[in-house]
């Protein structure tokens, strides 16, 4: 809300603000509404920069304030002592283009953090893109790392994990240059969808004297979506490297937790990973995941496991897999751990090492799930599918465009809990003649994914042979597990004639 109103509104405005919040958090459990701080409870437009007598009682109503960014040193500490025990309710705002905010915004956001910090409030930093839109040096990725490495320095913050199991995350950041699912890459044109944003790592910023640079490379290849962790340098035998990754709090129970995480590597280079685990005195752990044997690093770790490995999938990605039971004690760490194998580099069918030190390795996917956790897709016929706002336009030499909705929902009524659905097109040939059975041999093409239960295909070219085209939708189960494709749901529609 940014505009007058007759003071005569604003019972009406705070009666609104309480009815939303409570709406609010009875229909999305976790859900906030935040006031901005413009008007005024006399209907004024008059930003405070600080929490006082003038907004608080919107405050009061709702989750908390964003504060106007034109605040001044003392104006956290103010509104700090106003919130009293809901101080980390008040958000100073910070515009990090840096129009009369505290500190200058840009590279000195930092400035601002530090005094909100110091105050015990919390902060609202508007427009992070600043660091995209005004093409900050010397290209986006360094950038953008580099910026939100001042948020990590000044605030102390750590991506901490401390969900209920399973954990899955591609690295994702939600935007590309090409696509992959399980390994196969199913499209080379770069894209950007934020809702693919999947966990992010720990990455520090680049030490150029480390000897294997860790990065999330969008050009490298990807086992799930557009994303990997990229390890890339040089690595001596009888040496390894190791880089957090991931941080959380998962407490064991009796039974085993599974790990699951996919690698793809050149020559000799060998990825596993490293759990740090704490027992109820504080005592550490530490448990490698491993493909191979590690006989001149045993001697780190208290327990060394050789992994499963599943081979055969596309462009040299090996899936690792183990089980670990470790009772009452957390899970607290993981961390990326880069060796040497006994292996001769002879034995790779898909090496570019230039020299024996070289080290390469790709992460494509973690996996953490309980034993008893199975993904369970509902079977094919169970789902009603359907197909509206069907529009055809007819196109040269007898093609066709289609623009189309398609939705589709469990005829029980109940919610499938999925972390996505890829969908795919089938165009089936006149001479084909439709014949079910001859459908799981024709090209499936990849459209994209939704994380709702229904996708827009706008503008389809369709082909004058095609006869009827039948859209798949694969559902993708929250550990990263996906059904087969002729065991999915899907919606076929035939061609309109002439």
């Amino acid at each position: 809300m940014e505009v007058e109103l007759d003071p005569a509104q604003i019972s009406n405005l705070k009666e609104f603000v309480d009815h939303l919040s409570s709406t609010m958090h009875s229909s999305v459990p976790g859900s906030q509404v935040l006031w901005y701080d413009s008007v005024t409870i006399d209907g004024k437009l008059n930003w405070q920069d600080q929490l006082n007598e003038s907004n608080k009682p919107f405050f009061d109503i709702c989750d908390g304030i964003f504060v106007n960014y034109t605040w001044k040193e003392d104006y956290p500490r103010i509104s700090a002592a106003v919130a009293g025990d809901r101080k980390f309710d008040v958000y100073m705002g910070i515009d990090v283009f840096g129009r009369n905010t505290y500190g200058g915004g840009q590279w000195n956001a930092n400035v601002a953090l530090d005094v909100i910090r110091k105050n015990d409030v919390s902060a609202a930093i508007f427009a992070p893109g600043w660091v995209y839109e005004t093409k900050q040096p010397p290209d986006f990725e360094t950038a953008q790392n580099s910026w939100w490495g001042l948020v990590e320095k000044s605030w102390g913050i750590l991506r901490n994990f401390s969900g209920p199991l399973p954990l899955y995350t591609n690295f994702d950041q939600g935007r590309g240059y090409h696509i992959s699912v399980d390994g196969n890459s199913v499209s080379d044109a770069t894209w950007c969808n934020i809702s693919c944003q999947g966990f992010q790592p720990l990455l520090e910023l680049a030490d150029p004297t480390n000897s294997i640079q860790v990065t999330i490379d969008l050009k490298e290849a990807s086992f799930s979506g557009g994303g990997n962790i990229t390890f890339k340098g040089s690595l001596e035998k009888q040496t390894y490297f190791e880089r957090k990754i991931l941080q959380g709090e998962f407490l064991l129970g009796e039974d085993p937790i599974h790990f699951i995480y996919s690698v793809k590597c050149n020559g000799n280079s060998s990825l596993g990973l490293k759990l740090v685990f704490t027992s109820n005195n504080d005592e550490k752990n530490y448990v490698l995941l491993t493909s191979g044997e590690v006989n001149d690093l045993s001697s780190k770790f208290n327990k060394v496991i050789t992994t499963r490995e599943h081979k055969g999938f596309s462009h040299g990605w090996v899936i690792n897999e183990s089980a670990i039971a470790m009772n009452e004690y957390t899970l607290n760490e993981i961390h990326a751990v880069c060796y040497r194998s006994n292996s001769s580099l002879s034995d790779c069918t898909d090496c570019t090492v230039a020299s024996p030190s070289d080290y390469y390795a790709l992460l494509g996917h973690v996996t953490i799930k309980n034993s008893d956790y199975k993904s369970d897709f509902p079977v094919s016929s169970s789902w009603l599918v359907d197909g509206k706002y069907i529009k055809w336009t007819s196109g040269s030499n007898g093609s066709k465009t289609l623009n189309i909705k398609i939705s589709w929902t469990l005829k029980d009524g109940k919610n499938y809990l999925s972390l996505k659905y890829n969908i795919y097109l089938v165009k089936l040939s006149k001479q084909a003649g439709g014949n079910p059975g001859t459908t799981l041999e024709l090209v499936k093409e990849y459209l994209g994914v939704a994380q709702v239960n229904c996708f827009y295909v706008s503008d389809l070219e369709v082909p004058s042979d095609t006869s009827s085209l039948k859209f798949i939708i694969q559902v993708c189960s929250v550990d990263g597990t996906i059904q087969a494709l002729d065991e999915s749901p899907y919606y076929q529609l035939e061609v309109e004639g002439p």
